[in-house]
């Protein structure tokens, strides 16, 4: 149901020639981090246009490694997708989540083009804080936040503070997606590529995923993902140059890599590596 849901929704959007399907926003706060035994920090700021935004910054438990930058997906707010992080502060990184504009507590209505001002915002106000050190920043972004980081570290002007960029199951193109749904279901199948070209591919994961070197990249997909196909990863790691890496998860589902020990461990290891290198030299 839901992903016929989201099939119907795409097609009155893009019929509207609106890029709205690819955000389902929810205000409604489902947990918090002390419920989860963390502590943290509401931060409120603005981004270039005015919006006001909020975030969690979950401090790292003893002295910091880095600080993470995450980026969650296209549905619900940071107070259900801090499940996929809230593991990391012990392991001793802060973690700076984001709610886009539209989404929990921050103001706004989100759009392609307005996630990208957001995410710039929490870079800004990552830089400026004392506890953070602004030589040792990841970005992590998960399916669609994912795609949202692909462009973001490609063009970012604070490119030079990013350390490495962790994406997982992320789609290599807006347009292509929403082709690839609509193809999904009997009643789109027939316009599936007229209708899919009225999706603006401007800030496109593929096209920009070349230029992340030589920031380190890592790409996490499942093999049996049903939202976001494995292929995806497997086009966006052919883009890519080195250095870079690909870990496809035998029998995973949409960003369930993390539910398994074996890769939370896996990634600590490769956070570890990444910031204990010389940082990634982008002239």
């Amino acid at each position: 149901m839901k992903r016929l849901l989201f099939i119907l929704g795409l097609t009155a959007a893009v019929l509207a020639g609106c890029n709205g399907a690819f955000f389902y926003p929810d205000r409604t706060q489902m947990s918090s981090p002390d419920q989860l035994g963390l502590k943290y920090e509401d931060v409120y700021f603005p981004a270039n246009d005015g919006t006001r935004l909020h975030a969690w910054f979950l401090p790292a438990v003893g002295k910091a490694m880095g600080t993470i930058l995450f980026l969650h997906g296209n549905a619900e707010n940071i107070s259900t997708h801090i499940m996929s992080v809230h593991w990391l502060p012990a392991q001793g990184f802060n973690v700076f989540l984001l709610d886009y504009r539209g989404y929990g507590a921050s103001q706004g209505e989100p759009s392609v083009e307005g996630v990208q001002e957001d995410v710039a915002a929490a870079m800004r106000t990552l830089l400026s804080r004392p506890d953070v050190d602004p030589d040792r920043i990841v970005v992590f972004g998960q399916s669609l936040g994912g795609s949202i980081a692909i462009y973001n570290v490609a063009h970012t002007p604070y490119r030079s503070h990013i350390r490495a960029l962790a994406v997982e199951s992320a789609f290599a193109s807006y347009r292509d997606i929403a082709r690839e749904k609509l193809a999904a279901f009997w009643l789109t199948w027939p316009l599936q590529y007229p209708l899919s070209w009225t999706v603006a591919d401007t800030y496109s994961p593929a096209a920009a995923v070349a230029q992340i070197s030589p920031i380190p990249l890592l790409i996490i997909h499942g093999d049996r993902d049903p939202i976001v196909p494995v292929e995806h990863a497997k086009r966006l790691f052919e883009l890519a140059r080195e250095p870079k890496q690909l870990w496809i998860v035998p029998g995973g589902g949409h960003i369930q890599a993390f539910q398994y020990q074996n890769y939370r461990d896996r990634f600590v290891a490769w956070l570890k590596q990444v910031l204990s290198a010389p940082p990634a030299s982008s002239g």
